[in-house]
């Protein structure tokens, strides 16, 4: 191959194949170093809780890449089983919801009950067993109420039964379950609206609820939001005194920038950055943007994570990071299988 073959093949090269680990490309820098040290991931990364109620939990995971942050995430919104109703079987409905939307906004409704304690149905499985499904039943029929005054409007006081809830859901224990959960099973809030009814019409049906994914679908996912942020970094370049620093306050969300009487003048100060929502507005200012560096923090994610009830939030954490750790160690052991076979072929030959 001539010389000058081969400088026009590297420049088709260059061209069809630039260097991607040049600047040209977002998260690759001069110096940067990707190689995996566990002593120094293990120095570095943490978690701290900021806030936890019955279904909502918020805390930071410090020193951890974008990649596992977002799996993690995933793994949260898809891959975390819980239980949810599968299967309806309608024996009786006269309601002005169709059976199938009927069944479909059942399915929806979140279900008390640890899916640790099940196993997965089986496809063949028709009824399931007390080691795979919960079973509910609700009847539920309208009638006219006979007290009602004369000039009576309200349907609450002009019928009964008119609304259909999750309070009107039975659970009907099979095999041992009624041991097992004692009255633990039930929707997770008794309040949620199935349908309205009117005198004469009724509702008989039977539920079934399985374990399964969200990935399947989304009536099986544990959770009602999981998102995660990065860490606002808000830098002063120069100080903001009197009329400015009220002006550059006004331009983040409350509690963000703090304003003090320092000697004597009011000067503002970042107190609170986590709590700013990035708008940007500041940039809006010609007078006040030149003092103001905005950035975030590259290893700092702000998870926040809502549980449908199911399971409380620390446990949904906790099942996640088991779910990630599976994971990984079907990687490895998939890898050394790999490695395995690849040496005993070579030994072959």
């Amino acid at each position: 191959m001539t010389t000058e073959k081969v400088k026009q093949l590297k420049i088709i090269k260059i061209i069809l194949f630039p260097q991607v680990s040049s600047t040209d490309y977002p998260g690759a820098w001069a110096g940067y170093d990707d190689a995996w040290d566990m002593q120094k991931f293990i120095k570095k990364f943490f978690i701290n809780v900021v806030s936890l109620t019955d279904t909502d939990i918020e805390f930071d995971m410090v020193g951890l890449d974008c990649s596992l942050a977002n799996a993690f995430r995933r793994i949260l919104l898809s891959e975390v089983p819980t239980m949810a109703i599968d299967k309806v079987k309608i024996y009786n409905n006269t309601s002005i919801i169709q059976d199938e939307v009927f069944a479909h906004r059942l399915g929806l409704i979140p279900i008390k009950a640890d899916p640790r304690m099940f196993e997965y149905r089986s496809e063949d499985n028709e009824e399931g067993t007390p080691e795979d499904t919960l079973v509910f039943e609700l009847k539920v029929k309208c009638t006219m109420n006979k007290n009602a005054t004369e000039h009576a409007t309200d349907p609450d006081e002009l019928f009964i039964n008119h609304k259909v809830t999750t309070r009107d859901m039975k659970w009907i224990p099979k095999g041992n379950q009624q041991e097992l959960f004692k009255d633990s099973i039930c929707p997770v809030q008794d309040d949620i609206l199935i349908a309205k009814l009117r005198p004469g019409q009724e509702i008989d049906i039977e539920m079934h609820c399985v374990k399964g994914l969200g990935q399947d679908h989304a009536k099986f996912s544990p959770v009602a939001t999981a998102s995660y942020r990065l860490m606002p970094v808000i830098e002063l370049t120069r100080p903001y005194l009197g009329e400015e620093a009220e002006q550059l306050a006004a331009c983040f969300a409350p509690g963000v920038i703090l304003v003090e009487e320092i000697k004597g003048q009011k000067t503002a100060l970042v107190v609170n950055p986590r709590a700013d929502t990035c708008s940007r507005e500041v940039m809006r200012h010609a007078h006040l943007k030149d003092g103001v560096k905005l950035s975030q923090e590259r290893y700092h994610f702000i998870f926040s994570v809502e549980s449908t009830g199911a399971l409380p939030p620390e446990a949904l954490v906790c099942e996640a990071i088991n779910v990630l750790m599976s994971k990984c160690r079907l990687f490895i052991r998939e890898i050394k299988e790999n490695q395995k076979d690849k040496a005993e072929g070579q030994e072959l030959k």
